[in-house]
């Protein structure tokens, strides 16, 4: 409690010191810190070595990958300047570029990138995404600056892993030196990490060789780790806040009172879901998954705990190409759902327990109403809030809970939605039929074909349930009128400050 207030008594502070309005001189603006709010602490920053969204989100300002989405969604070059595929797509071929430098001062070269994917499939590493890279048979580096990889099978989904947070590229000298990475990063991004002081604040220094000319603009990013909502509406009002990443809607009316804040509304990737551990009785039971998935009111909770969204009826987000419509299986029906509950014997001597992630509010407030309309079906449910790491570690890694409420951030591939469900992940939940088709459409070339697999797949996961499947939410974030250039990267929801900067700051 002695930290939240005194975070609290700094802000009002600074809205003493702050008017709104207040008129920065041209040499103070170009000096300005910018101040970004998030809801938790990342449990580690070593890319690969996590699947919490919250490391990736400031691990995109610290690493770059070989190749990055653009704003829409097209994977282009980043620290390849080019690539090319063999007819038989199984040898990939990258050309990287010259010049570019790792904040400890090691130039990038083709040895860099061998070791960072041997790192990752190293079964000592126990990297979570290794599976995403098991399709690589081996990595060639002819010269400092051409990586090739040998693939043992064609990889649909390859190049989207190559682009997203977890394919960061890390130096070779460091990794044979064992660099502890997941507080100390090295990588070639925009930023450098200055300063990291858990469950306060992550400070970022500008790369002042980054090798995309002109960026970043802005010198120093202050990432401040504010889980609590009151906060984080006092500090844009103070102007100690220039962005509040995702923000409730009801706390919009009383930022758009100032005439110096800015709303930015966006339908997001996630896929909001109260994931059901399988393996545990009476949920191994399809009726009782069933039940549960009658006795949510979607719209509802969606509109109330997320600021609104579309309704999803199985495991990919609304606005996907991959997605397809399942909406009508399970619609809302709390007498279904208490005929269901009472055919597979649950009573009120059974509890379940709901495991919430207390950093997230949209996710403890949806956990609220689940809790409420799950008790009027006749569910006896228990709410159990954790921290994000024991979340991450209890929950996601080791699959200790009944009931959890989360939201899946999007991937550039389905493969990296879907890859893995059917065989267990930790929902418990095993579909041999389902597996073979996520497996099938991961070495199928072609939209088309591919999406004929997909839709059979989520159809079985739409059917099975072995979640209840919410929606995919709008996001809302605040920013000061006089930010400009902020970017979220489409599909995996992570911060770019490459092009951010103030209104008349030189770029």
């Amino acid at each position: 409690m002695k930290k939240r207030g005194g975070k609290i008594l700094f802000l009002l502070l600074i809205a003493l010191l702050l008017t709104p309005g207040q008129l920065i001189a041209k040499g103070q603006r170009e000096k300005r810190v910018l101040n970004v709010s998030i809801s938790g602490n990342p449990d580690t920053l070593d890319p690969q070595k996590t699947s919490g969204t919250l490391t990736f989100q400031v691990d995109k300002s610290i690493f770059d990958t070989l190749v990055e989405p653009d704003q829409n969604g097209k994977i282009v070059p980043a620290l390849a300047k080019s690539w090319s595929v063999s007819p038989d797509s199984l040898t990939w071929t990258f050309k990287l570029r010259r010049g570019v430098i790792f904040h400890n001062g090691d130039k990038l070269t083709s040895t860099d990138v061998k070791a960072t994917f041997e790192r990752i499939l190293d079964k000592k590493t126990a990297s979570p995404k290794a599976k995403e890279f098991a399709a690589i048979e081996k990595i060639l580096t002819p010269d400092d600056y051409t990586v090739i990889f040998k693939l043992k099978q064609k990889s649909a989904p390859f190049l989207a892993s190559l682009a997203s947070g977890w394919g960061a590229i890390l130096p070779k000298r460091l990794i044979e030196n064992g660099h502890d990475f997941a507080s100390k990063p090295v990588g070639t991004g925009p930023y450098s990490l200055e300063e990291w002081v858990r469950d306060s604040k992550i400070v970022l220094k500008k790369n002042p060789n980054y090798w995309m000319k002109g960026h970043p603009i802005i010198q120093t990013v202050v990432i401040n780790i504010i889980p609590e909502r009151s906060v984080v509406i006092q500090g844009m009002l103070a102007g100690q806040l220039d962005i509040a990443f995702r923000i409730n809607r009801e706390d919009i009316p009383t930022l758009e009172k100032d005439s110096n804040i800015k709303i930015e509304k966006n339908l997001s990737a996630l896929i909001l879901v109260m994931a059901i551990n399988c393996s545990r009785p009476p949920l191994n039971d399809l009726r009782v998954r069933q039940a549960i998935n009658y006795a949510i009111d979607k719209q509802k909770v969606l509109d109330i705990a997320y600021g609104g969204g579309k309704v999803i009826g199985t495991f990919m987000d609304y606005s996907n190409p991959y997605y397809k419509d399942f909406t009508n299986l399970y619609p809302y029906n709390p007498e279904k759902a208490r005929e269901l509950l009472k055919e597979a014997g649950v009573t009120k001597d059974r509890v379940f327990q709901l495991v919430l992630p207390q950093n997230y509010a949209p996710h403890v407030k949806a956990g609220e109403m689940y809790q409420e309309m799950l008790s009027k079906v006749g569910m006896n449910v228990k709410i159990k809030l954790v921290d994000w790491p024991t979340w991450i570690s209890e929950v996601y890694r080791q699959s200790k809970f009944d009931l959890t409420v989360i939201g899946h951030t999007g991937k550039l591939d389905p493969d990296g939605t879907l890859g893995g469900y059917g065989g267990g992940r930790y929902v418990k939940w095993k579909n041999k039929e389902c597996l073979d088709l996520i497996n099938k459409a991961r070495v199928t070339m072609g939209f088309k074909a591919r999406k004929a697999l997909y839709d059979r797949a989520l159809e079985i996961m739409a059917k099975d349930v072995p979640f209840m499947y919410l929606g995919t939410p709008y996001v809302y974030n605040a920013l000061k009128r006089d930010v400009i250039g902020f970017r979220v990267t489409p599909k995996l929801d992570t911060l770019d400050f490459r092009w951010t900067k103030f209104v008349g700051q030189a770029q």
